[in-house]
């Protein structure tokens, strides 16, 4: 019997990195090849490419790869311990770095029945996170840009959305990137909003900006981005005006819309019962939602519902019926708003809703109770967090004191220091040059 192989993998892009390594590990054995999951990928970067039954696809069908099983952490140690192969073979690029604490524990998993750990010389000029960052760079496609909030929602236990609300902004929030808790953080797409978007123009939100100046501007958006993009649509109109509304989005690669169970003049839910505020009656909305969801052509875009009832101090009981009529009616998940600064309100829904729908998302924009992480979010049921308003918030104090200076001194020397320096605005997109 032939001794047996292990090799940890993602294989969104396969390239002669992957096939080297293969081909050195057959020389000892079987090779059985461990293939992280979307869900494995996600936690620690982009969402992969290709869906891991496509990326089985294509290592099953590589000479010398014996069987792929999934591996569902970056983690060896649950594999190692339940396949105990002779061998595992790994690249030499994780002795250093991020990944060096995965080395440890692999070793230990190893050592405890016997196994030996080969490392092979990590091929030098490719990356595949180079090569995924090229293939972005090329952009993407409505139709796949569109899907991917339904794969987020499937590999992850909560995805992270920000506001954008100009290409620059969306930019800057594609390729934002932090290393904490030994992965990599990063926003899964964007949140259009009508509240900056309306204010970037200098006009009230009040639904007053028409819905074609918005799709031009997040089609700009998607010129210079590949992530996928959730839009705020207010209350939708009137369900004649919806349909047509949605399959705008849809045909333009937005991958949701969330519509807001309130009628009337808009005003920001914010406010609260500090303005005449007046929510839908729940049949007439449900035929909103229902509207929506035939106008589609496809299954992949989401009608989400916006319950207000927290907002306007309507409790938790107008709340849940409002969340079980919506879901009825089809809607594909359910956004609930508080304006509250203690997250108490929010999670007492939650709490309720998850006893009736274990698997319908659930969506949070904790913007008055910002203190509340994701992790806890997630652990109490939200399987979205959009960060709804801080790009543009973050834009006009900075723009205003650098104006203000600007006339305090009379020059611009002394807001130099809180500027990108005009090089660095030259090498900012590409193609300037």
């Amino acid at each position: 019997m032939r001794p047996t192989v292990y090799i940890g993998m993602t294989a969104d892009i396969l390239h002669h990195g992957h096939t080297n390594i293969i081909a050195h590990a057959r020389q000892f054995g079987d090779v059985t090849i461990g293939l992280l999951t979307d869900a494995a990928v996600a936690g620690h970067k982009r969402l992969p490419l290709l869906k891991w039954e496509h990326r089985r696809q294509v290592l099953e069908n590589i000479s010398g790869v014996t069987r792929v099983v999934a591996q569902e952490s970056w983690d060896y140690t649950p594999n190692l311990q339940r396949y105990k192969p002779d061998f595992m073979v790994h690249g030499s690029d994780w002795l250093q770095g991020p990944l060096a604490p995965y080395r440890d524990r692999a070793l230990a998993a190893l050592a405890a029945y016997g196994g030996k750990l080969i490392e092979v010389p990590y091929t030098e000029g490719v990356s595949s996170t180079e090569m995924a960052h090229r293939q972005q760079a090329l952009g993407t496609t409505p139709d796949l840009r569109r899907a991917t909030l339904r794969r987020l929602l499937a590999a992850k236990p909560i995805s992270r959305f920000i506001e954008a609300h100009s290409p620059i902004s969306a930019l800057i929030a594609e390729h934002a990137r932090q290393q904490a808790d030994d992965q990599v953080r990063e926003f899964d797409g964007f949140w259009s909003s009508s509240l900056t978007d309306s204010t970037v123009r200098g006009k009230p939100d009040i639904e007053a900006l028409e819905i074609n100046s918005r799709l031009t501007g997040i089609n700009e958006i998607f010129d210079v981005t590949t992530k996928p993009l959730i839009m705020d649509a207010d209350t939708g109109g009137k369900p004649e005006h919806f349909e047509l509304n949605v399959r705008s989005m849809e045909r333009l690669g937005i991958s949701a819309t969330i519509i807001e169970d309130k009628t009337g003049l808009k005003k920001n839910s914010l406010f609260g019962n500090d303005v005449v505020q007046t929510q839908e009656d729940v049949e007439v909305f449900c035929d909103k939602i229902r509207a929506g969801r035939a106008a589609r052509v496809g299954d992949d875009f989401m009608v989400i519902a916006r319950i207000e009832s927290l907002i306007l101090d309507r409790g938790l009981s107008d709340a849940m019926a409002r969340a079980e009529a919506y879901a009825a009616a089809g809607a594909d998940a359910i956004m609930i708003h508080s304006r509250q600064k203690s997250p108490d309100e929010i999670f007492e829904f939650a709490g309720v809703f998850r006893q009736s729908f274990n698997t319908l998302p659930l969506v949070a924009v904790p913007t008055s109770y910002n203190h509340v992480g994701e992790a806890e979010l997630a652990e109490r049921g939200f399987n979205i967090v959009i960060y709804a308003n801080q790009l543009m918030r973050a834009a006009y104090p900075a723009m205003r004191r650098v104006a203000n200076e600007i006339l305090r001194h009379g020059r611009s020397l002394e807001v130099d220091r809180e500027l990108i320096s005009i090089n660095d605005v030259l090498e900012l997109i590409p193609g300037t040059r």
